[in-house]
């Protein structure tokens, strides 16, 4: 009997074994699926000019905001979903105005009309949020405010500045720009991950997550900066400018990433959302560029001067 028995368990491990493969293979044939899905988006974005950029980045806010309301909700809290997400929308807009300044000279009324609108709007909205608040009946109030200005700030911030971001790299509209700004969040995220595996042992945020490295983070850096130099290959610029942005933006991509990985940590949940099959939400796919864009932003700014 104990023979027999052991027979049957032989044959349970490898079953298991099998289904363990297989669900890796669907698992890994999803995600490649899915993001071979998501690059076409973004060479579309980059290559459909101004407005196909524009509404990319506005996809990003959208989805991201109501990702990180879900998300807030899980910790007890009850943002105000509908006036977070219209004035992450109207903030956007309102900027993307200014870049559509930056890039065509727009001098028309109506465009004059809808920015002072929109700037407006968003001027109230801080105080709106604590009066709307007054007729809840929640035992949060403090809370439901702050994270209902936090997705702002936290999603919709980053996303208008992002707009800027390509032209302050060249100086003019340039697809391959924010395709080789998000390679070099890309190639950072993939040369910390190979490294942390080949070498990665001291940690750098056991708490929050447990298998980033120093010596992947390290490795990150180096990939990123790798990234940068083909971007001033291929874009053009100074090459100290784009290995500066690289440097910047490796760093912050890294923070980007764990600030994520702490907010659903506190919610209990794994991803953020389930919009790209294989990688979770759009914070979960975008979280190191939305984190990264002030960042990069500000050097850019300060760049733009020395270089000159």
């Amino acid at each position: 009997r104990a023979s027999v028995q052991n027979d049957i368990n032989v044959k349970n491990d490898k079953l298991k074994q099998t289904k363990s493969m297989s669900d890796k293979m669907r698992n890994l044939l999803v995600r490649t699926a899915s993001g071979v899905v998501l690059l076409g988006i973004v060479l579309a974005a980059a290559y459909g000019g101004k407005y196909a950029y524009g509404c990319f980045l506005l996809l990003v806010v959208v989805v991201g905001m109501w990702e990180f309301y879900n998300i807030a909700a899980a910790t007890g809290a009850t943002p105000h979903r509908t006036l977070g997400l219209a004035s992450g929308i109207v903030l956007f807009v309102t900027t993307f105005f200014i870049f559509d300044g930056f890039i065509s000279d727009i001098r028309s009324a109506d465009s004059v009309d809808m920015l002072i609108g929109g700037i407006l709007y968003f001027t109230v909205l801080i105080p709106l949020c604590f009066v709307v608040e007054l007729f809840y009946d929640s035992e949060t109030p403090l809370r439901n405010v702050a994270t209902t200005l936090m997705g702002i700030f936290y999603v919709a911030y980053p996303m208008a500045l992002m707009l800027f971001i390509p032209i302050l790299i060249t100086g003019e509209w340039q697809p391959e720009s924010f395709l080789f700004y998000l390679f070099i969040v890309w190639g950072n995220d993939v040369f910390a991950y190979l490294t942390g595996i080949a070498f990665g042992k001291h940690k750098m945020a056991p708490r929050i997550s447990p298998k980033k490295s120093w010596e992947g983070f390290a490795g990150g850096v180096a990939g990123a900066m790798v990234m940068g130099a083909i971007g001033s290959f291929v874009v053009g610029g100074p090459l100290g400018m784009w290995l500066g942005l690289a440097a910047v933006v490796a760093i912050t991509s890294v923070f980007g990433d764990l600030v994520e990985s702490m907010f659903k940590r506190d919610a209990g949940v794994k991803d953020s959302g389930k919009i790209m099959p294989g990688h979770g939400g759009m914070l979960d796919r975008f979280d190191a560029l939305i984190l990264s864009a002030p960042f990069a932003f500000i050097y850019l700014i300060v760049a733009v001067i020395f270089f000159q």
